[in-house]
């Protein structure tokens, strides 16, 4: 066997072209189950992150935050030795205090390349080539973003007021309710790369993952929404197991499918991925799903291990989009 094989896959292995879009660990999650299932497979991350390394790199450089795009080549990794070593390479964080404190290798990796090529899409792709990735990783748009989001209660002292909270940290950690949100700047370009993967595509993905900074800001950005919901590909949402405290405290399942119906009143969703462990009310979820045109398809797709609670487990994952694609 090849040092750089493809790594395990489940046995009806599919030549579809999947595009997945999302970021953070909900589409790491995604990316993992899918690089079982497809040979052709391209991921299309948010590119909002404000805080941590990235933050520092967007400011200090200019750039694309890096951080969602580098964990989303990390998914790509294959399982073989090869892939298991650059994973943990590209996600080794620096210790200490000095200036690459917080830093991860994967970050300055990308934020070299980019520098190197001057363009976002050749330097992710010249990653992608290096770390022997399964897949394709592309940005939503070659500008990075800020979320804008109106937010009621954000001040606790003022909890009837509706406030403008800015930035991806800000608006996941806001103890408020997040009424609606916008990017800056308005209307931004969507990367040509992502919007002709998305055309020609067979199965589109959307979720898991923070769904007011990661999954929904996609739809915000107009070129890439009309492509979306143009395409004739086929429509998966995978629903997250649990609300994230901050930005959708108190949400339940059918509350994520409530939002993005609001949002985008007139997409059309074929597949509503549900973990049947994590449903709170089976008729309203069933109402929310038709609002899409969607069918709910139950299954355990979350870890077992009480230490990996809330968590999607890859393999199960792999296991539910290699029956919906089917």
């Amino acid at each position: 066997m090849s040092w750089r094989s493809a790594g395990s896959r489940l046995p009806s292995t599919s030549s579809r072209k999947v595009v997945a879009l999302g970021g953070g660990h909900g589409l790491a999650a995604s990316l993992q189950a899918l690089r079982r299932v497809t040979d052709q497979l391209t991921a299309v991350v948010g590119v909002a992150d404000d805080g941590g390394s990235s933050g520092r790199l967007r400011a200090e450089f200019g750039v694309l935050p890096p951080g969602d795009l580098r964990m989303a080549l990390a998914a790509l990794c294959g399982d073989d030795s090869w892939g298991r070593t650059w994973e943990k390479v590209v996600q080794h964080r620096f210790g200490g205090d000095g200036d690459l404190a917080g830093h991860s290798v994967g970050n300055l990796l990308i934020t070299a390349l980019w520098e190197q090529t001057g363009d976002p899409v050749t330097g992710l792709d010249w990653v992608a080539a290096l770390l022997g990735a399964n897949g394709r990783v592309l940005p939503c748009s070659t500008l990075p973003l800020t979320i804008v989001a109106e937010v009621l209660g954000h001040d606790p002292r003022h909890p009837d007021r509706v406030s403008e909270v800015r930035g991806q940290v800000e608006v996941a950690t806001t103890p408020g309710d997040v009424l609606h949100i916008a990017l800056d700047p308005p209307a931004p370009p969507a990367c040509e790369e992502a919007i002709a993967a998305v055309l020609e595509a067979d199965a589109i993905v959307l979720g898991p993952g923070s769904w007011y900074t990661s999954v929904m800001p996609h739809l915000v950005i107009p070129d890439l929404a009309r492509a979306i919901a143009d395409s004739s590909a086929q429509r998966i949402l995978v629903l997250n197991l649990n609300p994230q405290k901050g930005e959708t405290t108190g949400f339940a399942a059918h509350t994520y499918l409530d939002v993005l119906y609001n949002y985008l009143p007139d997409l059309r969703i074929d597949t509503v991925i549900v973990d049947r462990q994590h449903v709170e009310d089976m008729t309203a979820l069933r109402r929310s799903c038709a609002d899409l045109g969607a069918e709910p398809f139950l299954m355990d797709v979350s870890r077992s291990e009480p230490e990996s609670a809330g968590m999607h487990d890859p393999q199960r994952l792999a296991v539910a989009f290699d029956t919906v694609l089917a």
